[in-house]
């Protein structure tokens, strides 16, 4: 069976589409969506049937979010579920190319789009014959300007005898307000939109007749082409959500809301009524001449409308470039009524090789300027919003401007890129903006680009809360997703999961540390353990393990840009942390989990830099890993060039420039374009390698690979291997810290597997707990490979081949 994965920002958006082809009909069509907590779960079902007496070719076309990660997609074709297998591209197409001219049913999966917005599967339908398509995807909501949204994009493109669109909706906290609309709706089809809600529980459903689909009377197109959209938000009184208790130091906090299911807790924070942080805003507008005309009226007539939001306690500026850039005023200013009324009169004289790299290093200096200078109110939130629709050509080398805009940033501001067309240089753009806290958004050339740039800004318009810590109870809780957020916005909501590991825990405590406009915030929720159950068996009505799944969900995500390439391991309290490196030479192999009872082996092959610059040592990292699963006799091998999976004398190749997903019985991997393979093995365990890519023909550097485990718990106690080891939990004591032997560390003793060492104090990054600059997080660095919180030496991991076990070498 394939599948795809596909990513994406906000909204669950999709589109269906398919080729007309005469006699060609589909005959059923549904979208059955399951959403419990923000968490959606949808499956969409449609059946064609060829009543030729010739082989017909339809065309399935799938707009996905960026962001919805796809569980399953299958063909059905007879009663028979077909398993598909991943292949080279023109070895699909030539296979597929046979089938047709044989007149056979076969299937062709290809993924569109800049942005893997779309997947299409092209079908040859035999004569007589009939396919059912099956996709399952699933996505957690975000919340944005004070609503969830799920946008169903409709264009069947021809009458559909049976036509459903079904959704159930379930939030424990109560639904505040529902509403369902669609861009083809008319007078006679709203009263087929059916919608019931009983406090917690909603149901919509869609289901017209072919007279109603009809675009005209007696005639047979279809007017079911545009948008079904449902839109909603959740009840945020405390008092009606049954949480538990809660201390707090001010009255409006109280839009905490936990759920705990099956060792799995997800916390939704989204606090409101709070008073506004004041906002630093530095413009940078593209005035190049490929921006003259719409673009630019466009992006005036935004401006104007952003200006006019603008409060009287925030400060702001602009920088206009094209070959070179100007300041509009050499520091930010105020928005009193008189400096918005001079922007108004700047904006409308605005006029169109683009030169970004200086002006965004103008505005990290204003801002730099304003701070220093006491300019700005030290409780505020700095960013700079660049508007651009080309390429740069000042400082022609991408990854050169990434490090000059980072180094001056300084992880100090928020840099958001909106980049207008299909011919930006996206992802420049949003690794840039990624880079620095920010997000990158394309803005689409349709009449309403003015209402995409407004609606950007109105999104990051009302920060709201300053450095937000979120912690829970101590030694109960482990691999929780990302806690610490600079800035939180009004409208938009916090969310953080992770596993219970006290199975004991009576009370679940979650701290709650920020700052706002005015004070210094803290406060604590408490919730019974006992009084979770209520809740949990409600869930079931629509799926009951959607706690876990959300945390995988989560994590995935926050893994997708991380660089990690040292070994960092947790300890006993959870809130601190061992580091090592491992120094060997490239070629070596080492092994990092071997688990004799579960049968999952996993080897790392390390590699070295391209060349070595006067004699200093040489850097390694991984390049490649072996994963064994005995169980199944599987083995797979994954380099920075392809994957490549063995099922017993069967080889099949999966490259990294494709997003696709194979799954056998009981395992299953999928891969993110350029990004990551997930690998799950049975019911056991989830792997995630990350493929990390350096800018093309670096000099130095070589692309490498990352390793994680997402539910260590799972291995058996057995576990050995550089990180196997360290999958169950182990003691070590840190004691007699002192001055350093390096100027500025400090050294401490450890005592460990009955060892004392000693450790030196610093600091590792770690992405999975942010994901867009990662986090320095403290550890203990222990010397010399390791030696002494390793079992062993660790020349002691090293294995001859990619798939050999670590075997214990005797004493």
């Amino acid at each position: 069976m394939i599948f795809w994965r596909i990513l994406a920002y906000i909204s669950v958006h999709i589109i269906f589409i398919f080729q007309q082809v005469k006699e060609l009909e589909i005959y059923s069509f549904k979208v059955d969506c399951k959403i419990t907590s923000r968490f959606a779960r949808n499956v969409v079902t449609s059946r064609v049937v060829n009543r030729a007496n010739e082989s017909k070719e339809a065309l399935f076309d799938v707009q996905l979010p960026k962001t919805a990660f796809i569980a399953n997609f299958s063909m059905i074709i007879d009663g028979v579920v077909y398993v598909g297998v991943v292949k080279e591209k023109e070895v699909a197409k030539q296979q597929y190319q046979q089938a047709v001219a044989r007149g056979q049913t076969a299937g062709l999966v290809k993924v569109t789009g800049r942005k893997m917005e779309k997947f299409k599967v092209s079908v040859n339908i035999a004569a007589a014959k009939k396919v059912t398509f099956e996709l399952v995807y699933e996505e957690l909501l975000k919340r944005k300007l004070g609503k969830y949204e799920m946008v169903i994009r409709v264009k069947p493109e021809q009458l559909v005898q049976h036509f459903q669109i079904d959704v159930h909706l379930f939030e424990p906290q109560g639904i505040a307000f529902l509403d369902v609309n669609a861009t083809f709706l008319t007078n006679d089809l709203m009263p087929i939109v059916k919608k019931t809600l009983t406090g917690k529980k909603a149901h919509i459903s869609f289901t017209p007749t072919l007279d109603q689909q009809s675009a005209c009377t007696s005639c047979q197109n279809t007017g079911l082409d545009g948008d079904f959209i449902m839109t909603y938000d959740v009840d945020r009184d405390l008092t009606s959500q049954g949480a538990g208790t809660f201390t707090v130091s001010i009255h409006y906090f109280n839009t905490s809301f936990f759920q705990i299911v099956n060792g799995y807790f997800v916390h939704h924070f989204g606090p409101a009524n709070l008073p506004r942080v004041p906002k630093n805003v530095v413009f940078v507008i593209d005035q190049s001449g490929s921006m003259m005309f719409t673009k630019m009226f466009q992006t005036k007539e935004a401006l104007h409308k952003i200006l006019d939001d603008l409060n009287t306690e925030d400060n702001f500026a602009f920088i206009s470039f094209s070959s070179s850039f100007r300041k509009w005023k050499n520091s930010l200013i105020r928005a009193t009524t008189a400096n918005v009324v001079e922007a108004h009169k700047y904006v409308s004289e605005l006029h169109a090789g683009t030169n970004i790299n200086d002006p965004l290093l103008e505005a990290a200096k204003l801002l730099d300027d304003a701070h220093n200078l006491g300019q700005v109110p030290e409780r505020s939130v700095s960013m700079i919003i660049l508007l651009t629709d080309g390429d740069p050509n000042s400082e022609s080398n991408p990854t050169k401007i990434q490090s000059n805009v980072k180094y001056a940033i300084n992880n100090k501001y928020n840099l958001y890129c909106l980049g207008f067309g299909y011919d930006v240089k996206y992802s420049f753009l949003e690794k840039m903006s990624i880079e620095n806290s920010g997000i990158a958004r394309r803005i689409y050339e349709d009449s309403d680009a003015a209402l995409q740039l407004q609606g950007f800004y109105n999104e990051v318009a009302n920060p709201l809360l300053l450095n937000v810590e979120l912690q829970y109870s101590q030694n109960a809780v482990s691999d929780v997703t990302r806690s610490t957020f600079k800035q939180y916005y009004d409208g938009s909501e916090i969310v953080v999961a992770g596993r219970i590991a006290d199975n004991d825990l009576d009370m679940f405590v979650a701290d709650i540390r920020a700052q706002d406009a005015n004070s210094n915030i803290t406060m604590t929720y408490e919730v019974s353990m006992s009084e979770v159950d209520n809740i949990t068996q409600q869930q079931q009505y629509i799926f009951g393990d959607f706690t876990e799944r959300m945390w995988a969900y989560l994590t995935i995500q926050q893994l997708l840009q991380q660089r990690d390439p040292h070994f960092l391991i947790a300890m006993r309290p959870p809130n601190d942390a061992v580091c090592f490196n491992i120094d060997e030479k490239p070629g070596v192999i080492l092994n990092l989990v071997t688990d004799p009872v579960t049968g999952f082996v996993v080897n790392g092959e390390l590699i070295g830099d391209k060349k070595i610059e006067n004699n200093k040592k040489v850097n390694t990292y991984f390049g490649k890993f072996g994963l064994v699963y005995n169980k199944m006799e599987l083995r797979m091998e994954i380099t920075t060039q392809e994957i490549k999976l063995f099922h017993g004398a069967d080889i099949t190749r999966f490259p990294w420039s494709a997003t696709a997903t194979s799954t056998h019985a009981g395992f299953a991997i999928t891969i993110n374009k350029e990004r990551n393979l997930i690998v799950t093995m049975g019911v056991d365990v989830t792997f995630v390698i990350l493929l990390h890519r350096v800018w093309k023909n670096h000099p130095l550097h070589q692309d490498f690979l990352g390793f994680y485990t997402l539910d260590n718990h799972r291995f058996s106690s057995q576990t050995l291997g550089l990180l196997g080891q360290f999958y169950h939990p182990i003691d070590a004591e840190v004691f007699n810290i002192r001055p350093g032997f390096d100027q500025g560390k400090v050294d401490a003793t450890m005592f460990v597997k009955g060892h004392k060492l000693t450790v030196t104090r610093g600091n590792q990054k770690d992405y999975r707990l942010d994901p867009k600059h990662g986090t320095d997080v403290p550890c203990w660095f222990v010397h010399n490979s390791g030696k002494g919180f390793i079992d062993g030496n660790h020349t002691d991991y090293i294995v001859s081949t990619l798939f050999d076990p670590f075997n214990i070498k005797p004493a």
